[in-house]
């Protein structure tokens, strides 16, 4: 089951860029470095670090089941299991923190609209003929 915050950081950059995480990925490949591939090695490494502190949580239920003893040896594999969930848990709450920052301070620029009609103005009316100030006979 993903996580809520790798999850929620895809979904803004989704929302930021208007297309699926995977295209995303894919447009980026192609593209030079910049704000889009920034973001997204943020949201691997989240995601990436979520997956650790799954794996070392889980070793250490295994290593703290109640059936199992825990002896002089396996107290070493404790403390390392801990100190390494820590450091997952604090390498994810880094990686999130900024890239909610970052996606904070970026906003969705409006498709450009396209520019009203010129309107152009209707061709001046013929000159009306002279009259001419002689009497006509």
């Amino acid at each position: 089951m993903p996580h809520l915050t790798s999850t929620e950081i895809a979904g803004r950059i989704e929302d930021l860029y208007g297309a699926p995480l995977a295209d995303l990925e894919a447009h980026a490949q192609d593209q030079p470095p910049g704000m889009l591939s920034a973001l997204l090695g943020m949201h691997d490494d989240l995601v990436l670090a979520e997956r650790s502190i799954d794996l070392h949580r889980d070793h250490l239920a295994r290593l703290i089941h109640p059936e199992r003893q825990i002896g002089r040896h396996e107290v070493s594999h404790l403390v390392d299991g801990s100190r390494r969930l820590a450091e997952a848990v604090a390498v994810r709450d880094v990686q999130a923190k900024s890239a909610a920052a970052v996606l904070q301070s970026l906003a969705r620029v409006p498709a450009p609209t396209p520019p009203p009609p010129v309107l152009t103005p209707p061709p001046p009316a013929p000159p009306l003929p002279a009259q001419s100030t002689a009497h006509s006979r």
